[in-house]
């Protein structure tokens, strides 16, 4: 599999491969909220892509080209801060995540982060098992408030 940094030209297969590959949905999971994100910080949206047949590494993780994982790393300058960790449902279980979350972790020791936050629902219980995995704790004493903004 490659790993690499989204661009414009992949914000529509972005958004379709979260409608079948994350759970639940949020205010900014639009076109424009995307291309929000990818047009303030380039490489903050990684995707794992498929190789093509023949190469070493194409194995199970996809055919040539397909998005089989996202993670977005957002870095404000203080604090690292991880969503929308998604694999694709049939690639499951195969490092995509993993190897997602090592590229992440990169960029944030790169740009100086210290620490990865997660967003994560409460009710994915698979999500919870893969963040487990992957070295991260909830911490019961935090709970996230938020309030949306009119346009």
């Amino acid at each position: 599999m490659r790993i690499r940094a989204a661009g414009p030209e992949d914000l529509d297969a972005v958004l379709s491969f979260w409608k079948a590959a994350a759970e639940g949905t949020s205010i900014s999971d639009d076109r424009d909220g995307v291309a929000r994100l990818v047009a303030r910080d380039p490489e903050a949206l990684i995707l794992a892509m498929g190789v093509p047949p023949g190469r070493a590494e194409s194995r199970p993780w996809g055919r040539d080209g397909e998005l089989v994982g996202t993670v977005i790393a957002g870095f404000d300058g203080w604090r690292c801060h991880l969503y929308r960790l998604a694999v694709h449902p049939e690639r499951r279980r195969l490092g995509i995540g993993s190897a997602l979350l090592a590229a992440a972790a990169e960029r944030f020791v790169r740009l100086g982060g210290r620490r990865g936050d997660a967003m994560v629902l409460e009710r994915n219980e698979r999500a919870h098992h893969a963040w487990r995995a992957a070295g991260y704790a909830p911490e019961e004493q935090w709970r996230r408030w938020v309030k949306p903004f009119a346009h």
